[in-house]
This record gives structure tokens, C-alpha cells and sequence, in this order.
């Protein structure tokens, strides 16, 4: 296993995470907005990425049985061509990036992806998918300014990707004061078309 997970429970989900240069040309694009808006929450770069199914809180035990579908599924697909652009909100609070190419790929991929856990047995509540990289929210005792900051973003176009790995992914949200962290738990390449 890539992690240790020490609790009964464990809040996980399924994802595509853009690669370092793409990360890294989206951060450079976020600089100003980082000096502007001190007070936001910002994710950490290496926690950046695309949700395709959030399980939430699930017992440990239920992790193995979602890797072998996962496993053939990421071996059996090709990797989904992606790019970082332009920028939004949720309530005011939550700035994201937009996703932009192969997105008729992207949902079917998200489809298959909940249709492997539902065949697991594994219950989730299922929410559109609304393809986003989230990177930073409102801290509760500051004004929200996520609507500003998304203004800065609205111009930009990252250069395109691929997504190479379904990553299964743990969060230790809830678990104690502090910055949100996520980890693999384990991730598959795609190997589909190759």
C-alpha cells in the first residue's frame, strides 16, 4: 500500500491530477492573486486536482475491493487530453480553475470510474460532475473574495495535457486543525490507445 491509513475510516476520493508543469505554469498565473488576497486558504500545489468521484467517509476495509476495478479500468483506458483555463467561484468562498479539452472524454471516464464503485457495492452520493481544480477558499473569519480573485484568471489558457493516472486518493479533512492534505493511496496509468 502507498500510505498507511491509521483509522477505521478513511474519507476518500477518485481523481486526475495535472502534471508538475502544468501545475507550475497555472502558479505563476496565481502570483498576483496570492499577494492580493493574503487572507485566502490556498491549496498546496501538490494537492491540485480534477475530483471525478467523491466516496466520502468509507471504512478501511472497503479500500481493497476498489482497486482491482479500478486497476483494469485505468489499464484498459487512454489518457484523457486536458488543459487548465480561465477561472470561477463557488458561493462567493471557493476559487477554482476550469478545465478545458477532451471533456466529452473526461465525463465518460467519470462515468466509468462510478459505475466501478457502485459495482463494489460502494453507496456515494452522486453529484454532477462539474470538472474544476480547486485552489483556494475564503477563511471564515475574512470576507469572501474568490469572485475577484477568479476575475484574475479569467484570461487564462494553460498549455494542453494528458491525464496519465487514476489516482485513488485519501484526505485527512476532519481530522484535526490545520491545512487540508491529501495523499495517493494508489494510483494506476492509463494504458489504453497507448
Amino acid at each position: 500500500m502507498n500510505a498507511q491509513i491509521q483509522s477505521a475510516t478513511v474519507r476518500i476520493f477518485i481523481a486526475l491530477a495535472p502534471p508538475d508543469d502544468a501545475k507550475e505554469e497555472l502558479a505563476r498565473e496565481l502570483r498576483p492573486a496570492h499577494a492580493a488576497y493574503p487572507r485566502m486558504r490556498w491549496n498546496r500545489i501538490e494537492d491540485w486536482h480534477i475530483t471525478l468521484a467523491f466516496l466520502g467517509e468509507l471504512p478501511v476495509a472497503t479500500v481493497p475491493l476498489l482497486r482491482p476495478p479500478l486497476a483494469a479500468l485505468a489499464a484498459a483506458h487512454r489518457p484523457v487530453r486536458l488543459a487548465l483555463r480561465g477561472g470561477g467561484h463557488f458561493d462567493e468562498r471557493v476559487l477554482w480553475s476550469g478545465i478545458d479539452g477532451d471533456l466529452d472524454g473526461l465525463h465518460v471516464l467519470a462515468a466509468e470510474v462510478r459505475a466501478a464503485v457502485k459495482e463494489c457495492g460502494v453507496a456515494f452520493e452522486e453529484r454532477p460532475l462539474r470538472p474544476h481544480l480547486t485552489l483556494a477558499r475564503s477563511r471564515r473569519n475574512a470576507p469572501p473574495c474568490a469572485v475577484e480573485a477568479a476575475e484574475g484568471l479569467a484570461a487564462f489558457a494553460g498549455r494542453p495535457w494528458q491525464a496519465e493516472r487514476l489516482h485513488l486518493v485519501g484526505s485527512n479533512i476532519g481530522r484535526g486543525p490545520g491545512p487540508i492534505h491529501y495523499r495517493d493511496i494508489e494510483a494506476w496509468n492509463f494504458g489504453g490507445g497507448l
